[in-house]
Formats: C-alpha cells, sequence, structure tokens
C-alpha cells in the first residue's frame, strides 16, 4: 500500500476460461479480439495490465468476460483492439464496445432463452441471472476505449500505468451459472458418415449426433467438449447462391460469410498478432500458389487423383497455432467436381458451417475457373469434410439442444427413400421368401436371394450390401417378416400393403 492506502499492485482471478489468458499485476484490462495476445504482452511489462485475452464471439464470449470483470473490481480500464478483418467479421469487439457504450435491454437469445441483450446491431448475450444494476455499476465504472492497431493499444495501455492505482470500484461479486449436462446415448466413437442435401440440412444432423452419442472429454484449454472422432459429412446439393433458412438458425448470416469467403480465397500479407488465414495458407505461404496449381493440374490431366493442396506446416509443431483445415482434395469423375476437406480440430456448431460454405466457395471457384480456361464445363459434385475430431464445446451445448427441439424432427421427417444401394423387391414363391436387388436408377437386376427364415435373408443380404442405408435395413426387416408371417397362415404377400 501508498502512504494515501491506494493498492499498487492487484492479483486478477479468473472465474471462467483462466488458461486463456494471461495475467498481470495493474489496473487494466486488454481485449485482442482474434489478435494473438502475446503480440501485445510481448511490449508491456506485468505492472501494466491485469488481464491480457482474446475474444471471438459476442454471442459466447462476452458473458464470461463480464463475468470475470465483476470478479475483479479492481479493474478500472478497458482495452479494446478491434483492428483486422477478422474482428470486423466476427463483431465480437463491437459488440463489447456497445455494451459499455448502450448497455442491454431484457429479452430472449436466438435460440429462445430469456437473457439481458446488448443495444447493438451485433448479436450479444448476458446471462438474465446477473443483476441489472451490477451491470450498469460495473458499465459506469470502467472506462472502455477502442484501438485499431497493436501499437495504439501499448500506448494506451503504458499511459494507464503512468496514472495514480485507484481503489476497487466495489467488491468482488459471483453469480451461479447454469449448465446442461448432455445425456449421452451408446454409441461408436470412431467413424461417422452423414449426409444432407444443404450444409443447413447437414449441419443439424452432425449436432444431433454429436449430442446423441459423443464423448464429454476435457478440451485443450477450459470446460469441456462433447466429441466424435472422424466424422464424414456429405453435402450434395448445396446450391450456388449458398442456402439460409428463413429464419436463420444457422450460426453465420450472408453478410459474415461474404467477409469468410474471402479468407479462403484470397492471399493475405503477414501480419503482426496474426497466425495466418487460409488463403494466405493456400496462395502464398509455400511460395507456390495451391489453388492456381489444382487448377492446371486438372486441366492437364482431369482424371487425376492427385489435385491435392496442403495447409499443414511442419513448422506449425513447433510454433503452435496450427490451421485446423489441413488438407483438401478436388476429384472429377464423370465430369463431376468434387471437393474433400480434412480438418484436425473442428467446432462443428459454431465453425463448421462457415467452413462448409467457404470451401463450397471455393470448389465453385476452381469449377468456374476450369471452365473458363479449358473445354471442360464440370458439373457441381458433393463437398465432403472429415473432421478428426467434430466437437462442440460446453458453452454451447444450451443452444445445441435448442436447435436440436426446434428443427432435427422437421429435417428428418423429409427424408429422401432413394438410396444408393439399390431397391429390393419382395416376393413369395411357394414356401419361400424370393428378394430381388435391383439398381437404383434403371432397375437392373443385380442378384436374388432365397430363403424361409426372414432373419437369415436379412443378413444375408446386409453381409453381401452392407452399404444399404439404416432406414432401408429396418424397412426390409419388417416385410420380410410380413412375408414370412403370410406364408404361414397360408395368405397372399404384396409388399408396402
Amino acid at each position: 500500500m501508498t502512504a494515501t492506502g491506494k493498492a499498487t499492485q492487484f492479483e486478477y482471478k479468473a472465474l471462467h476460461k483462466p488458461n486463456q489468458l494471461i495475467y498481470g499485476l495493474g489496473q487494466t484490462a486488454v481485449i485482442t479480439g482474434w489478435t494473438v495476445k502475446q503480440a501485445i504482452a510481448k511490449h508491456l511489462q506485468v505492472e501494466d495490465y491485469a488481464v491480457i485475452g482474446q475474444l471471438y464471439s459476442p454471442t459466447r464470449g462476452i458473458n464470461l468476460l463480464v463475468r470475470n470483470l465483476l470478479f475483479n473490481p479492481h479493474v478500472h480500464f478497458l482495452v479494446v483492439l478491434n483492428a483486422t478483418k477478422e474482428d470486423k467479421n466476427a463483431g465480437a469487439g463491437e459488440c463489447l464496445l456497445d455494451f459499455f457504450r448502450h448497455g442491454v435491454e431484457e429479452a430472449v437469445s436466438d435460440t429462445g432463452r430469456k437473457a439481458w441483450v446488448i443495444r447493438s446491431t451485433i448479436p450479444g448475450y448476458i446471462d438474465i441471472e446477473i443483476d441489472i444494476n451490477t451491470l450498469d455499476k460495473l458499465r459506469h465504472s470502467i472506462e472502455c476505449k477502442e484501438v485499431k492497431s497493436i501499437e495504439s493499444a501499448v500506448s494506451l495501455i503504458k499511459s494507464y500505468t503512468e496514472l495514480q492505482p485507484l481503489l476497487p470500484w466495489g467488491m468482488p461479486v459471483e453469480f451461479p451459472m447454469s449448465m446442461v449436462e448432455p445425456t449421452v446415448l451408446p454409441g461408436s466413437r470412431y467413424g461417422h458418415r452423414i449426409e444432407g442435401k444443404t450444409i443447413a440440412e447437414t449441419w443439424v444432423k452432425i449436432i444431433h449426433r454429436i449430442k446423441t452419442t459423443g464423448t464429454i472429454r476435457p478440451t485443450g484449454y477450459d470446460g469441456q467438449w462433447q466429441e466424435l472422432i472422424d466424422l464424414m459429412a456429405i453435402v450434395t446439393d448445396e446450391p450456388a447462391d449458398f442456402y439460409f433458412p428463413e429464419p436463420n438458425y444457422l450460426p453465420i448470416d450472408r453478410p459474415f460469410l461474404e467477409e469468410y469467403v474471402s479468407q479462403i480465397l484470397d492471399d493475405a500479407s503477414l501480419r503482426e498478432g496474426l497466425k495466418y488465414t487460409y488463403g494466405q495458407r493456400l496462395r502464398s505461404w509455400f511460395g507456390r500458389d495451391q489453388i492456381d496449381q489444382v487448377i492446371h493440374k486438372l486441366i492437364g490431366e482431369i482424371d487425376a487423383a492427385s489435385a491435392v493442396m496442403n495447409l499443414w506446416d511442419v513448422k506449425d509443431h513447433e510454433k503452435g497455432g496450427s490451421p485446423c483445415l489441413n488438407h483438401i482434395w478436388l476429384r472429377v469423375v464423370d465430369r463431376e467436381l468434387s471437393l474433400t476437406a480434412t480438418l484436425r480440430s473442428n467446432d462443428m456448431f459454431a465453425a463448421w458451417p462457415a467452413n462448409a460454405m467457404g470451401l463450397r466457395a471455393l470448389q465453385q471457384h476452381i469449377r468456374n475457373e476450369i471452365y473458363q480456361r479449358s473445354e471442360y464445363d464440370l458439373k457441381m459434385g458433393p463437398l465432403i469434410t472429415i473432421s478428426q475430431s467434430a466437437h462442440i464445446y460446453d458453452d454451447t451445448w444450451d443452444n445445441a439442444e435448442r436447435l436440436i427441439t426446434n428443427q432435427y424432427a422437421a429435417i428428418f421427417n423429409q427424408r429422401s427413400y432413394y438410396d444408393p444401394s439399390g431397391n429390393f423387391l419382395i416376393d413369395v414363391d411357394g414356401k419361400e421368401i424370393v428378394v430381388t436387388h435391383t439398381t437404383p436408377g434403371s432397375g437392373e437386376v443385380i442378384k436374388s436371394y432365397r430363403g424361409k427364415n426372414p432373419l437369415n435373408l436379412l443378413r444375408e443380404i446386409c453381409a453381401t450390401s452392407p452399404a444399404i442405408q439404416p432406414e432401408h435395413t429396418g424397412y426390409l426387416g419388417i416385410e420380410l417378416q410380413k412375408a414370412s408371417n403370410c406364408i404361414k397362415n397360408n395368405k397372399s404377400y404384396i409388399q408396402d400393403q
């Protein structure tokens, strides 16, 4: 303590996401957005700041940030670095600034949950359990300023350090926080296949699968995630201008998508504090424009199986910050261009829809460039993503449950009865069941099965054609049993009646 009774050193204690922060001894909290926090910390002494952390999402991050600030009333200054295209696209910094400028109002979140909604054009929420008077006191007790560069952030932070230390503006306050505990059903952890016509439809199916059977594990940072390993998602018919449901239940909208696509298609210069963009890795990171390379590869060898783009740098093992998107393959089969991407780690709730749309835009770009530069007029084939760790973070479990409740049943009931494994025609010949397997398109006969025991027949069919869709397998079981019952009771059997 000084002679005036003012504290000269402080200890910041985080209730939420403590392992994702850099701690100091000062009275200024620093929010770096998408800029890595170390890019600012290396220019400062620990006495210059109370805490430094990144803020990616207004709907997931601000609520926890506010809770941490309420527990650390020695913080009197908040510096928000809002410097990059990624910051503008995410909107988290702007929404946080709007909280301090304009406050909140009682309303509902996009999932229908009662919450304090920040008065901003960018959706942001704070738990309704936090007292409104406490939120107002926080807003008026902390001086919040926006900066546009690392240099201006460092300068402002150091100017606060030169001021006389201030007494805390209140006592530490903690509000209880409710958590959703998932009910997990038994299921395979490894290897899953999910298919849908659109990215929106496929996404809902993905979230349902993870929430139903995903393993709950600790994350590499703070908290938990629910995870499936090696999840393959196949999108067959995404329209060229992208499908957004109405009302839009996706975690992204068209303006966000326009900015995000440029991060995949366009090169970017190296900037202090930013690790990379996918476009930078594809266009220039390895000294080659890989997108242009695969275009030339396919024009010269349309059946090539080596049109591959790589985003993984072996140096990523040493320096950290490795890209989630690792490899991309393009293939042309029957004049149809497909794209397959592997992602080592994939936030399926918040990130996968943007990942998928960005990759689809890349697929469309390559298809168009091949058409412009050659005689090949290719159809757009499927988009396939393979997510080695397909997970949902615990701070979105509630949103995921609401999405499933509101959307999954309707999507499931719109299912198609088409099965690429073919069709099965069931008849009775005397005392035997006869099953004829035909192709899905032309109806050409592939194979026939005969027998008296419906279970043995079903096993034989599934062993011969293991890719039959699960619902189709269930249907076959029902029809085979009906045919068997008709034989036993000397009744005629007609399929589907």
